[in-house]
């Protein structure tokens, strides 16, 4: 099973549960692992048939810094949503991760799976 990565991706949002949250933008932290197949790409050197990392990076973050959330678990399903349906990706793993939520701990987060690995 091929793979396409994105790992760490930057979005600044509205994130957060709490009065103060919702006034502010915070970092998140976002990686991918899309189920694609590379082969025909890989063998034909055929931009056309890769899965353009740039143009899903560009996606999330528009869409996340422009849908303010509670939680960033409806981050990840929105997100995973979004790279199935815009960019026909038959599975997705997402991990999302808030650096800033814990004083002490470098980051929390969620990941889920989503479509058929």
């Amino acid at each position: 099973m091929d793979q396409v990565f994105i790992e760490k991706l930057s979005v600044d949002a509205v994130i957060g549960i709490h009065d103060w949250e919702k006034k502010i933008r915070q970092t998140l932290l976002i990686d991918l692992v899309m189920k694609w197949d590379n082969q025909l790409a890989g063998t034909t050197d055929n931009y056309q048939h890769a899965l353009c990392y740039d143009r899903i990076s560009r996606c999330i973050q528009s869409f996340v810094a422009q849908h303010p959330m509670e939680l960033i678990e409806t981050v990840a399903e929105k997100v995973a949503e979004l790279v199935q349906l815009e960019f026909c990706v038959q599975a997705v793993e997402v991990t999302v991760r808030k650096p800033t939520a814990i004083a002490d701990a470098q980051a929390v987060g969620v990941r889920i799976k989503r479509g058929v690995w």
